[in-house]
């Protein structure tokens, strides 16, 4: 260790954990303000442009709507609408179909119906008689709208989907249905993206393998060969890349596999067959693979974060690293321990309880809740909408324990994620290919707005800061051509009169306004350093991660004279290889090897006039023309490493 340079405390440690629950939940309501392209930005009384205040969320008014004390207009009571049978039965019958489909917008085309509870959770005492009549006018409404019913779990009724029943006093008749909406057309099939992360070893790619195709594993490696996309991960066994893998549901919650046992469907089956898709993004885990597992965790914008655990092994190496940025980025979390058919039970138990000290822990703020039967997968994906819940599956790939609760509990998983289709659209651009008679492809994720195909755009920006006009030639979705697609979707453009080697990751695209999009070299961000050995002063350069955009970047000012592990602090940042396309509330996390910080953008450009700290000398000019463009160049090599 060189001299001078102290190692970091297990108090400035738990100082930066116990910080990052708060400070990511700060940067949640911060990302409300992020304005659209297009969309003028209004300068703060410190001279850098923000966006207007937001109105604030108060979930906990919402107990005025369950209480029925809300201003709304009265409605017809439920209960009224399942049990009506006399001459006006079809008027109510439409009634509880406009029930059916306000539910089913509210959760893009899938809803939870909790059949023999009111609104505000009180029973309606159905008897047997009464249940039955309910469950199929609740079926019929479900028909007019095109959607299927499925009993998920059923208390005092009776058959296969029966559950034990709580309080043994409680009589009446209640139960959980999932209701799903049949697709018009591809391009409204519901995605759920979920990222699988966990350290070396702990089995993700075999169990995407398992789950995907099917069929167990060997214990050999079997399952995960086809997941491999490089001849020397196959070797190895280690994925280096992001990969991608598709499992699909149709409309009654069957998962839509091939009829042929071993055949695996491709994207295409899957995805015309499909009411439900989810989307795996398969990470490395190897540390010398970070870049590329935070690079996939960021521009993928997963609705969840699935983490792997090995029994054997416990929570070691990078899965914490893991677990911290998938907490940083506020994305719910749950965890699969797998090898539990190769594990010893005390091992096991060693493992769970360091699985339940880290969950618990102040920067987690987590409440593990381990899933042993049916009962508990089906209530707790129902309320997996809490993001403080962390469900925990104890599985083994090899002789299939406890997978069906995993695959149960992705059927019913809710989708996650706000996204404004009424906004112009923006597009971010995470991979690129060149498809031989198709020309220059983009693939990525819709933050906003709604595209056709044959529209004309812009994709940007260059090593210069420019943007190329181009025309979306056609757009896929899982590899199925689509006519348009909308905000939360992930698709792939093929673009027109432009080169692969012009375009690259961290691109975006935009549609063509008359004023064209303005790019940054410098902005100001809120940070929070979650560790760091000593302290960051003015000059210190990391690799900074906003969305898809991986580039290294300078300090170039701080509020103060310098920030340590647990400090929040406003600071002026400045990217060395070129400007990019930013936003007020654009979440950022930077590292220089492990993960350093994380912050939100607060204010797009830097005026040397109005610095942070008048007392300190500024640093701009310094990174600009005190270091020389080998240096910058060695520099960024090494921090990108």
């Amino acid at each position: 260790m060189p001299a001078g340079v102290q190692k970091e405390t297990p108090h400035e440690r738990r100082k930066g954990e116990s910080a990052l629950s708060e400070f990511a939940d700060y940067v949640e309501k911060q990302q409300l303000r992020r304005p659209f392209p297009g969309r003028n930005v209004a300068p703060s009384d410190s001279g850098y442009g923000t966006e207007s205040t937001v109105t604030e969320d108060h979930p906990e008014l919402d107990i005025l709507d369950s209480l029925g004390l809300s201003d709304a207009p009265a409605h017809v009571r439920l209960k009224e609408l399942l049990q009506d049978t006399g001459d006006d039965a079809e008027v109510t019958l439409q009634q509880l179909s406009n029930v059916v489909q306000n539910r089913l917008l509210e959760g893009h085309g899938e809803a939870l119906f909790d059949l023999g509870q009111d609104d505000n959770g009180e029973t309606m005492a159905f008897d047997k008689e009464q249940w039955d009549v309910a469950l199929d006018r609740i079926r019929r409404a479900s028909q007019i709208l095109k959607a299927e019913c499925r009993l998920l779990i059923t208390r005092n009724v009776g058959g296969p989907e029966e559950a034990e029943v709580k309080n043994e006093k409680d009589k009446s008749c209640t139960g959980k249905l999932l209701i799903r909406q049949m697709p018009e057309s591809t391009e409204d099939v519901i995605e759920t993206r979920i990222a699988v992360v966990g350290n070396v070893d702990a089995g993700k790619s075999t169990m995407l393998g398992v789950l995907v195709k099917g069929g167990l594993d060997d214990g050999r490696g079997k399952a995960r060969v086809n997941l491999f996309r490089h001849k020397h991960e196959v070797e190895s066994g280690r994925t280096s890349s992001v990969g991608m893998e598709i499992m699909g549901f149709d409309v009654h919650g069957e998962i839509v596999a091939s009829n042929v046992p071993g055949r695996k469907l491709s994207w295409e089956e899957i995805g015309k067959r499909s009411a439900k898709v989810i989307s795996f993004t398969d990470l490395a885990g190897h540390e010398r693979y970070l870049r590329t597992t935070v690079f996939g965790l960021l521009s993928s914008s997963p609705n969840y974060c699935l983490l792997m655990v090995a029994a054997n092994n416990g929570l070691v190496g990078m899965s914490k690293e893991h677990l911290g940025i998938a907490l940083a980025l506020n994305v719910p979390v749950m965890v699969v321990i797998t090898k539990i058919d190769i594990c010893p039970p005390q091992i096991l138990q060693q493992t769970i309880t360091q699985l339940t000290r880290i969950l618990k822990s102040p920067g987690a703020k987590k409440i593990p809740i381990f899933i042993k039967n049916r009962d508990q997968t089906i209530e707790t994906a129902t309320q997996f909408v809490s993001q403080r819940i962390c469900p925990v599956f104890q599985v083994s790939n090899v002789t299939g324990e406890s997978l069906d609760l995993v695959r149960t509990f992705l059927n019913i998983l809710p989708h996650h994620g706000s996204y404004d289709a009424q906004a112009p659209f923006e597009f971010h651009v995470n991979d690129t290919f060149s498809v031989p008679f198709v020309g220059t492809v983009v693939s990525g994720v819709v933050k906003s707005g709604v595209i056709h195909a044959g529209e004309t755009v812009l994709i940007g920006p260059d090593g210069l800061g420019q943007f190329t006009t181009t025309n979306i030639r056609s757009i896929e979705r899982k590899r199925i051509p689509v006519p348009m697609c909308a905000a939360g979707q992930s698709a792939s453009f093929a673009l027109k009169r432009v080169k692969r080697k012009e375009v690259r990751k961290g691109m975006v695209v935009l549609p063509k306004l008359d004023t064209p999009p303005k790019v940054y070299r410098e902005f100001i961000a809120e940070v929070l350093i979650l560790s760091h050995a000593t302290t960051i002063r003015t000059k210190y350069q990391a690799m900074l991660h906003v969305g898809p955009i991986s580039q290294t970047c300078a300090i170039i000012d701080i509020d103060r004279d310098h920030i340590r592990t647990g400090d929040r602090a406003t600071v002026a940042f400045q990217f060395v290889q070129r400007p990019e396309y930013l936003a007020v509330g654009d979440r950022i996390l930077f590292r220089e090897g492990r993960t350093k910080g994380l912050g939100i953008v607060k204010a797009v450009g830097y005026d040397e006039a109005k610095p942070l700290n008048p007392n300190a000398e500024t640093a701009a000019t310094k990174v600009g023309n005190g270091v020389g463009a080998g240096d910058a160049k060695g520099k960024a090599k090494k921090v990108g490493a």
